[in-house]
């Protein structure tokens, strides 16, 4: 293992405008630019992937790109670490820690887990999705909104949908970009939680970007580049409403809203389900580069392992 200090990425609130522009250009960079696999920054490095919960885009994105940086990968399921015995998170995190040099793990739950692995500096821990954030969508969000529109400025995003750990992490990453609007559409208790709507808007009044978030689905901003929306079931989580579907309705994206925003494209984070949260000719249509932004998930992944395990800009 190199003796240097890892960098972790548990929230998108811990970096800096700069690291967080960094690594979305970093992200773009490796859109245009191939590697061969087995070579590169991570050589000699070996990257744990363990995920407590489902994942199609996000677990082969870094198993991918770990390979690519030229680290060894080993993977763990739910049930493979002694967790499921009774061991510890801190005695787990110190085991890992001495013979891993990162830790990329999904679990759905409480943050704080993350942040007791990563209270050590040989293994970088990078937070593939808990229950309050997704940070490296976000990345991956604003590297396929940088690729398509060419430039970060001005963003304007609408959202629709639940206030979820993605919906979370756009705020938080969006009110770091000077000038960035988002308008969150998010149905009536199922908002995002207000400790990151106020944690969002805090940073937002430093660099004047705009946090908004409104609970129906009228009056959308014509003038969007991005019309954006996830599936409303949320991985790993349950709703207690049995009626819930009904209040989600108005917030399902159709054709006609997309028509109503001229200049925007539509992005999904996947998986989606045609018919429910959006339509399918949304979805499948020419303006929708929602399989564009599954393909950055690799990039993004790449550029962060490179910064939390080597240092690389």
């Amino acid at each position: 293992m190199t003796p240097t200090a890892r960098r972790h990425l548990l929230s998108l609130a811990d970096l800096t405008a700069e690291e967080l522009t960094g690594l979305v250009h970093r992200s773009t960079y490796h859109a245009t630019h191939e590697r061969p696999a087995g070579v590169g920054p991570l050589a000699g490095a070996v990257a744990g992937i363990y995920f407590r919960k489902t994942s199609t885009r996000t677990r082969t994105a870094f198993t991918v790109a770990a390979h690519r940086l030229g680290a060894q990968v080993i993977s763990f399921g739910p049930n493979d670490l002694q967790l499921t015995t009774g061991e510890s998170i801190a005695d787990t995190g110190k085991v890992l820690s001495s013979m891993l040099d990162a830790l990329v793990a999904r679990t759905a739950g409480d943050p704080l887990e993350l942040r007791t692995i990563a209270a050590q500096d040989s293994m970088s821990v990078i937070n593939a999705m808990t229950s309050d954030e997704h940070p490296t969508q976000a990345i991956a969000d604003l590297s396929t909104m940088l690729t398509v529109r060419g430039s970060l400025d001005g963003l304007r995003v609408c959202y629709l949908g639940e206030g979820n750990n993605t919906a979370a992490a756009l705020a938080l990453a969006l009110a770091k970009l000077p000038g960035s609007v988002l308008h969150l559409r998010t149905p009536p208790g199922y908002g995002v939680p207000a400790a990151t709507i106020a944690a969002a808007r805090r940073q937002a009044a430093l660099t004047g970007a705009v946090i908004e978030e409104r609970h129906d689905a009228t009056a959308l901003p014509a003038n969007a580049d991005i019309l954006y929306t996830t599936r409303w079931q949320t991985t790993g989580t349950t709703k207690p409403d049995p009626d819930w579907r009904g209040v989600f309705e108005p917030f399902r994206v159709t054709a006609a809203m997309l028509k109503g925003m001229p200049d925007a494209v539509f992005m999904h984070d996947l998986p989606a389900h045609r018919g429910e949260e959006v339509d399918a000719e949304v979805l499948d249509g020419e303006r929708s580069i929602a399989f564009v932004q599954a393909r950055h998930k690799l990039h993004s992944a790449m550029a962060v392992l490179e910064w939390a395990v080597r240092g690389v800009r």
